[in-house]
């Protein structure tokens, strides 16, 4: 089973108080995934930017960290969406809020602006740190689609470079799907009964996923396939800040008629409210 790679890493970069722990955060990420790391500052460079950039960057001189810095002035939406595309970036990292209150730069509306059009996996980082802090439980969206499988796949290959330990499959069924509104103990077994049949049908399914994954992948990562009922995208969310998980990986709906990649608003409901680091494949 195919799934993505990330050869080429970009991280858009401000020289704000958050500089340093998104440098070491993103040269982390180069290093564990064996990437070219691409750091671009939307503005005039001069030396004095390049030397504190570089300065930060010397920290992983010694693990043979590939990077190039850019300065690019202009909108930063436009400049950040080029740059991926002309430097063949497969992943971009976006500073985000957690909770979104005003605009703020390569935060909050202007990441959500750049994830819905990025061509490329996105991840949305709450909380970069300068020391790391490990991802040990990876929740990934098993729901029924047409890219399910290279996602599940994609999040074992994360998880087998990022050293984590747990993976959870996470199934959303829609409510709708059960169809049966429990007026009494008759219809409360029906329910009952048609619950316990959906769950069983997605635990195969994702259990045939399963077995097509490389073993290197799944070598030292404990599998658990976990169906919920509710809304989509909201479900997901609660679930992945209810086990504390280090990392929630979703796919996006793909490409619509319109130029922009447009979300629905079940990872609408995400985006809005971060329940941890999230990250979109393509």
């Amino acid at each position: 089973m195919k799934h993505h790679q990330f050869k080429t890493i970009g991280i858009g970069v401000a020289f704000s108080p958050n500089l340093k722990a998104n440098i070491y955060e993103a040269a982390r990420l180069a290093v564990f995934f064996q990437s070219k790391l691409i750091l671009i500052h939307v503005g005039e460079g001069d030396a004095s930017k390049l030397e504190v950039i570089e300065t930060h960057l010397g920290a992983f001189s010694d693990r043979e960290l590939d990077y190039e810095v850019l300065f690019e002035p202009g909108d930063p939406v436009n400049v950040i969406l080029e740059t991926v595309f002309r430097k063949n970036i497969d992943l971009l990292i976006l500073g985000a809020l957690q909770r979104e209150k005003l605009i703020q730069f390569y935060i909050g509306s202007i990441a959500r602006k750049i994830t819905r059009k990025a061509r490329c996996a996105v991840l949305l980082h709450i909380n970069p740190s300068v020391q790391r802090i490990p991802c040990r439980h990876i929740v990934v969206n098993g729901m029924k689609s047409e890219a399910s499988a290279k996602t599940i796949t994609s999040a074992f290959y994360v998880a087998n470079r990022l050293g984590s330990d747990r993976l959870t499959i996470v199934e959303e069924i829609s409510q709708e799907e059960v169809a049966v509104k429990v007026e009494d103990d008759k219809t409360l077994r029906k329910s009952t009964l048609i619950r316990e049949r959906l769950r069983r049908r997605e635990s195969l399914r994702v259990a045939k996923i399963i077995e097509s994954v490389p073993d290197e992948l799944k070598q030292g990562v404990t599998i658990t396939s976990q169906p919920i009922f509710g809304r989509r995208g909201y479900s997901i969310g609660h679930y992945a800040e209810l086990v504390r998980a280090d990392l929630l990986i979703l796919n996006s709906p793909g490409k619509s008629a319109l130029i922009d990649r447009l979300f629905p608003h079940d990872n609408e409901y995400i985006l809005k409210d971060l329940p941890t680091d999230v990250l979109i494949l393509p």
